[in-house]
C-alpha cells in the first residue's frame, strides 16, 4: 500500500453547536489542507504518536506515516477530522461517505477524547467546489448551495489556543435548547440572504454562542470590535469555541487587508501511488 490523502479544512458559515442537537449547519471546505501519506513497511509503525494511535485504532497494518499540514490546530478549522478522516480513507479506501463521517467521529470520540457531533466530518466529506452544504443533523441529509460571490469570508486568529478534549463544550445547558431553535432558523434565513443580512445574522449567532457559554471575554471584544469595523459586515466566533477563528464577512476584499479571503475547496482526494 502507496496511498496519499489530501483533505481540506472547513468554515462553518452558521450552524455551531447544532449538530449534536439535531439541527441544521451551512459549511463549506477551503484550501487549506492536511496531507497524510501511508507507505506499508514489513514490519512496525513510524511517525506521529498521535497518527500511529489513530492507525493502529482501525487495525491498520505495519507503515509509514507521514502528515503534512497547512490546518492551524485547535483554531475552529476541524484539524483533528481532517486527520481523522485521513486516516479512515487511508485504511479503507473511498467507501461510503457517512460511514467514513462516523468512523471518522469514532475515532475523535475514542483515541482524541474529543466529544465532537459530526459537522467537521460531513462539512469535509461531502464538499463541493464553489458551494456550500447545508447539513440536516436529524435526517443526515445534504443538499447544495451555490456560494454567492458576494459572500466574501475571512478568518481572524483570535491567538486563543484550545483543546476541544479538555472543554465541556457541549455540555446540555439551560440555553442549549433556546440556541438549538435560534440558530436553525438563522441558518433557514441564511440560505437565501444578501450579504448584509448574513452579516445581521452571524452577528445573532454570536451573541447566542456568547450566552451558551462557549466564547470568552477575549473573544467577544474581538469580535465586538471586528464588528464595529469599517467594511466589516458581521462577525462571530467559530468552531467548538474558547478561542480560535472568528469568522468574519466582509463587504470587499479591501476590508480587513492583511488577511485574505477564504477559498472554498472540493472534497477529500484519495491517491494511489
Amino acid at each position: 500500500m502507496h496511498r496519499r490523502v489530501t483533505v481540506p479544512a472547513r468554515v462553518n458559515i452558521i450552524g455551531e453547536h447544532t449538530d449534536y442537537g439535531q439541527g441544521l449547519a451551512l459549511p463549506f471546505a477551503i484550501n487549506r489542507y492536511l496531507v497524510l501519506t501511508i507507505k506499508s513497511c514489513e514490519s512496525g509503525y513510524s511517525g506521529d504518536e498521535t497518527v500511529i494511535a489513530l492507525w493502529q485504532a482501525l487495525g491498520g497494518p505495519p507503515a509509514d506515516l507521514t502528515v503534512s499540514s497547512e490546518i492551524a490546530q485547535g483554531k475552529g478549522m476541524s484539524s483533528s477530522a481532517a486527520l481523522c478522516l485521513a486516516i479512515v480513507l487511508g485504511k479503507y479506501g473511498n467507501i461510503n461517505l457517512l460511514e467514513a463521517c462516523k468512523k471518522a467521529q469514532s475515532l475523535e470520540h475514542d483515541v482524541l477524547n474529543t466529544p465532537c457531533g459530526l459537522l467537521d466530518q460531513m462539512a469535509i466529506m461531502y464538499a463541493k467546489s464553489q458551494h456550500c452544504t447545508i447539513i440536516d443533523f436529524s435526517t443526515m441529509e445534504v443538499k447544495y448551495l451555490d456560494l454567492p460571490e458576494n459572500w466574501i469570508f475571512k478568518l481572524v486568529d483570535s491567538n486563543i489556543h484550545r483543546n476541544l478534549s479538555e472543554m465541556n463544550y457541549n455540555s446540555h445547558n439551560d440555553f442549549l435548547k433556546q440556541h438549538l431553535i435560534s440558530e436553525n432558523q438563522r441558518v433557514k434565513q441564511a440560505i437565501s440572504a444578501k450579504p448584509e443580512t448574513l452579516g445581521q445574522l452571524l452577528n445573532q449567532s454570536h451573541d447566542s454562542l456568547k450566552q451558551l457559554g462557549v466564547s470568552t471575554q477575549e473573544v467577544d471584544s474581538l469580535v465586538e470590535n471586528l464588528q464595529q469595523t469599517d467594511g466589516v459586515l458581521g462577525a462571530r466566533m467559530m468552531g467548538g469555541g474558547f478561542g480560535g477563528m472568528i469568522l468574519v464577512l466582509v463587504e470587499n476584499d479591501a476590508v480587513l487587508p492583511n488577511y485574505l479571503p477564504v477559498v472554498s475547496s472540493r472534497a477529500p482526494l484519495l491517491e494511489e501511488l
